[in-house]
């Protein structure tokens, strides 16, 4: 077992569900977190839960706030997995704890995430990632996971930035029962992660549906595929070519969760808060625009929910 230390900026379900498996596996991980949510963490642990048919389980956590966060500590990994909204405040942290050697794993929604980060945090190598999980907090301290997919994809944008703890890390992931993948191209696999979310999102949010209606055949699932094709022409136009049939993947991805699973970003409009709906939906078609594309699906669904006041 490698003697890394490793910090996960955000505890719902993309880091929690990360840092459940690492911590059961013995892993040396902390949990940054906030609210009720820390606290029962603290005090009970984080209680993992499936719609799989396993049984629940309870793994004792370490976890402190940015503000509790122990001075004398510099983790070798930093995990950011916070809404792309929320990325502003973690950059005085991330510069706090992180030592020379730190290496940043943004594991956001958000196409293009590590390298705008890497503007942010000179000095320190950040790459780009993504992850495939439906998770979300149940109740403080409990982590529901809805299916059984749980990937963590990541790699440097530059191939001269390569170092070999990126390979340490994907083995204590696999170690932790985690598909953790070194992408030699992460450029093309995270847009190819984002050929998913966004699509997901975007029909989810239009329809108001869950995966259960995007999973029948019709329309909703029809809209589905279309807006896969729309990033696969997209990717086509910046010269990124994906290496299987997105349409069929992301399709396959879907039948996979559970049909109550839902995107994040309507979980968060469901409940009043603030969405990543701009980086989701809309950045897709300011960014066709910029490359004189049109993306007819994506086009109509935003304007359909700029309408709706989005």
């Amino acid at each position: 077992m490698s003697d890394l230390q490793y910090v996960i900026i955000g505890a719902g379900g993309t880091g929690g569900g990360i840092g459940a498996y690492m911590a059961a596996a013995g892993k040396h991980v902390t949990l940054i977190a906030r609210g009720a949510h820390l606290a029962a963490l603290n005090t009970q642990g984080l209680r993992l839960e499936t719609t799989t048919g396993e049984p629940p389980r309870t793994i004792p956590v370490r976890a402190f706030s940015m503000e509790t966060y122990p001075e004398n500590e510099h983790p070798d990994v930093i995990f950011v997995c916070v809404k792309g909204y929320s990325l502003e405040s973690v950059y005085p942290f991330i510069s706090r704890i992180a030592k020379p050697e730190t290496v940043v794993i943004p594991v956001l929604n958000i196409y293009g995430t590590g390298g705008r980060m890497q503007e942010r945090l000179h000095g320190l190598l950040v790459t780009d990632g993504c992850i495939y999980i439906a998770a979300e907090i149940k109740a403080p301290g409990v982590i529901l996971m809805k299916g059984d997919i749980l990937r963590v994809v990541y790699g440097t944008r530059k191939p001269e930035e390569m170092r070999p703890v990126l390979k340490t890390v994907q083995q204590d992931l696999i170690d932790s029962g985690i598909d953790g993948v070194l992408s030699d191209n992460i450029r093309r696999d995270a847009l190819q992660k984002f050929s998913y979310v966004s699509p997901a999102a975007a029909c989810g949010l239009y329809y108001d549906v869950s995966a259960g209606e995007m999973q029948k055949e019709g329309e909703i699932r029809e809209t589905f595929a279309l807006l896969i094709h729309e990033i696969d022409y997209l990717a086509y136009a910046q010269q990124i070519r994906f290496e299987c049939d997105i349409v069929q993947r992301n399709l396959d991805i879907l039948d996979h969760l559970s049909p109550e699973a839902s995107t994040s970003m309507q979980r968060d409009i469901w409940a009043g808060k603030q969405s990543e709906i701009d980086g989701l939906i809309f950045e897709v078609i300011r960014t066709a625009d910029r490359l004189g594309i049109n993306l007819p699906t994506y086009r109509k669904i935003g304007e359909a929910l700029k309408k709706r006041g989005f």
